[in-house]
C-alpha cells in the first residue's frame, strides 16, 4: 500500500474508534444533564466532558457537534463562573445537552478530508549535487573546486529553465552579475516554492535592492564578491542540516486518547517521533525517558490542568528550552492568555486542520533545536564544546571496552594559525576554521563525533575505527583541506593546511585521558616532523 493511502486507512480506522466512543460520550452527557439540578459536582463534569468533545468532534468530522458542545461549555463555564445554579438555566442547558444526539444523526457517516503534508524530511544520501549558473568562468571554477574539497558533485547550466528542469538538483547558485543584471527576475525564479531547491546568489554588488530580489526568489544566501567560499559553503551545509539530529521529538499530554493517536499519527507520517502520556503521574518519567523538542498539551484535563503540569515541567532546568505549547479546545481569549505567562510557549485552539498542526509543530520544534545547538555548541563551527567533546570520549572508551571494539581519536590542529590571523585578519581567520570544521563533518560519518578542543584545534573521536582507518580517512580530508582556496579582506587567496595525531589502542587498561593524551604527543610528533601530515600514537603507548 502506498504511504499516503496507509496513513489515510490508519486515520480512518481511528475515526471509526471515535463514532463508536461518541455514543457512549453523548450518554454520559445525558445522564449528567439529568443530575444538574440534585448533584453539586455535575455541573463542573458536564462542562468539562463538553470541553472535551468540542475539541475532538471537529477534528474527527463533527464540525455542527463540536461548535455546540463548544457553546454548552461556555454556558456552563459562565454558571460556574458566576457561582450560581440558576434552575431556569440548569434546565435550559440539560434540554439543549439532550438534543445534541439530534446533531449526530444528521451528520454525514463519511471520514474528514486528509490533506497531502508537505514536510521536509531528512535526506540519506552521501554527496549533494549542487546546480551552478555562474557566466564567469573563473568564479565558477573556484566553486567547483572549492565544493568538490567539501564532497559536493556540482553540475553547470547555461540558463535558468535548464537548471530548474534538471534531475536531482540539491541547491542552487546563481550569479547575478553584472550590475543591472536582471536573471531574477525570470519567471523561472519567480515561480519557485517551499518544495523548490535551496537557492544561493552571488552579486557584484552589496545593496538593499539586490538583497530585496534575492529574498523575493526564496534565496536562503546572498553573497557579494569576492566571495567567501568556505563561509557559502558553511550556508549550504547548515540549510542541508536542518534535521541533522533526527526526526523532531513531540510529546503530546492529552487525556482524550483517540485525539492524541490521531495527532500522533499526522505528525509521524511526516516524520517526526512522536509519544503520548495520558496519565500525568508519569510524566517527569516520560519527559526524562523520551526527552522531547516540544510538547503539546491539553489545557484542561480531570484533576489537573495543563499549566499546572507545565509549571511542573518547568521546575527542571533541564527541561526550560522546552516549548510547551497548549492545544485546548478553549476559545475564551482571556483565559487563553492566563495561561501562556504558567510556562506556556504558544496556544492553539482544537480542532486544528492536519497541515495546521504540522506547521507549528514544525516551527516549533525546529527553532527549539536550533536554540538547543547554539547554547550546547560552539558558535562558530557548531561543533561540541571542549567540555562535550572530552564526554563523549569518554563514553565511546567505556563502550568500546564493553564492547571490545576498536575506538580511534584524532586530534587535529590547524597549522600556523596565528600568522593566517595577523596577515590576513581574524575574519579570515574564523573562516578557516569554519571551513575546517565543515568539512570534517562532511567527510566522517553521522556515528563520529566532532568537537573544537580549542582556538584552532578540534578533536574526532571515531568508535569502530582502526587507527589505520583513520589515518586513511583524516589524510583524504587533509588532502581535501590543503585545496581550498580562502580570500582575505583584501582579496588575497591563500591556502592553509592542518596537522593531525591519532590514538587508538586495545589494551585492558587505557582509557579516555590516555587516549587524548597520545593523540596530543602525536600531534606534537606531526608538528615538530614537519607539518602537513599525520602520526600515529607510539606502539607502546596506552
Amino acid at each position: 500500500m502506498h504511504e499516503s493511502q496507509q496513513l489515510v486507512a490508519q486515520l480512518a480506522a481511528l475515526e471509526e474508534r471515535f463514532r463508536q466512543r461518541l455514543h457512549d460520550e453523548l450518554d454520559e452527557l445525558n445522564h449528567l444533564a439529568d443530575q444538574l439540578q440534585n448533584t453539586p459536582n455535575a455541573l463542573q463534569d458536564l462542562r468539562d466532558r463538553l470541553h472535551k468533545l468540542a475539541g475532538s468532534a471537529g477534528t474527527f468530522g463533527y464540525a455542527a457537534l463540536g461548535e455546540r458542545c463548544r457553546e454548552l461549555e461556555q454556558r456552563a463555564q459562565a454558571e460556574l463562573d458566576a457561582q450560581r445554579r440558576s434552575s431556569a438555566v440548569l434546565n435550559s442547558l440539560a434540554e439543549a445537552t439532550h438534543h445534541l444526539n439530534q446533531l449526530l444523526e444528521h451528520t454525514p457517516d463519511t471520514p474528514t478530508e486528509h490533506q497531502r503534508l508537505d514536510t521536509p524530511r531528512t535526506d540519506e544520501r552521501d554527496q549533494r549535487h549542487i546546480g551552478l549558473l555562474v557566466a564567469d568562468d573563473q568564479m565558477r571554477e573556484q566553486l567547483q573546486r572549492t565544493l568538490g574539497s567539501f564532497g559536493y558533485q556540482t553540475s553547470c547550466f547555461d540558463n535558468p529553465t535548464t537548471l530548474h528542469q534538471a534531475d536531482h538538483i540539491d541547491a542552487m547558485i546563481v550569479d547575478t552579475s553584472p550590475p543591472g543584471s536582471t536573471l531574477l527576475q525570470d519567471p523561472i525564479f519567480r515561480q519557485r516554492d517551499a518544495q523548490s531547491p535551496p537557492l544561493l546568489v552571488i552579486s557584484s554588488q552589496d545593496n538593499f535592492t539586490g538583497r530585496l530580489h534575492a529574498v523575493r526568489v526564496g534565496a536562503i544566501g546572498f553573497f557579494t564578491k569576492p566571495v567567501d567560499l568556505p563561509m557559502l559553503e558553511s550556508r549550504l551545509e547548515r540549510c542541508f542540516n536542518t534535521l541533522q539530529g533526527g526526526p523532531f521529538r513531540v510529546l503530546i499530554i492529552d487525556d482524550d486518547t483517540e485525539l492524541s493517536a490521531r495527532y500522533a499519527l499526522v505528525l509521524s507520517s511526516a516524520g517526526m517521533m512522536v509519544d503520548t502520556l495520558s496519565d500525568p503521574h508519569q510524566l517527569l518519567d516520560k519527559m526524562t525517558a523520551f526527552s522531547p523538542e516540544v510538547v503539546l498539551m491539553d489545557l484542561s484535563m480531570p484533576q489537573y490542568s495543563g499549566p499546572e503540569l507545565a509549571q511542573v515541567i518547568r521546575l527542571n532546568d533541564d527541561w526550560l528550552r522546552v516549548p510547551i505549547v497548549y492545544l485546548s479546545a478553549e476559545v475564551n481569549a482571556e483565559r487563553q492568555m492566563s495561561a501562556l505567562p504558567k510556562a506556556g510557549d504558544d496556544f492553539i485552539t482544537k480542532p486544528i486542520s492536519d497541515s495546521a498542526l504540522l506547521t507549528t509543530v514544525y516551527a516549533r520544534a525546529q527553532r527549539a533545536r536550533m536554540v538547543s545547538e547554539a547554547l550546547a555548541r560552539d558558535s562558530l563551527t557548531g561543533l561540541l564544546k571542549h567540555a562535550d567533546i572530552k564526554e563523549q570520549v569518554e563514553i565511546e572508551a567505556e563502550r568500546a571496552l564493553r564492547t571490545r571494539s576498536p575506538l580511534t581519536v584524532a586530534m587535529i590542529d590547524i597549522d600556523r594559525f596565528k600568522s593566517v590571523n595577523d596577515r590576513y585578519g581574524h575574519a579570515s581567520g574564523d573562516s578557516v576554521i569554519r571551513a575546517l570544521s565543515n568539512l570534517l563533518r562532511q567527510r566522517l560519518r553521522k556515528i563520529d563525533r566532532l568537537g573544537r578542543y580549542g582556538g584552532e584545534e578540534f578533536v574526532a573521536v571515531l568508535p569502530g575505527c582502526s587507527e589505520d582507518d583513520a589515518f586513511s580517512i583524516l589524510d583524504s580530508i587533509r588532502q581535501a583541506f590543503s585545496a581550498v582556496q580562502f580570500s582575505s579582506a583584501q582579496g588575497k587567496p591563500f591556502n592553509c593546511t592542518f596537522s593531525a595525531g591519532i590514538s587508538s589502542c586495545m589494551a585492558p587498561d587505557w582509557n579516555s585521558n590516555a587516549l587524548l593524551d597520545d593523540a596530543d604527543r602525536a600531534l606534537y610528533d606531526a608538528k615538530e616532523s614537519g607539518r602537513d601530515r599525520i602520526c600515529k600514537a607510539g606502539a607502546g603507548n596506552h
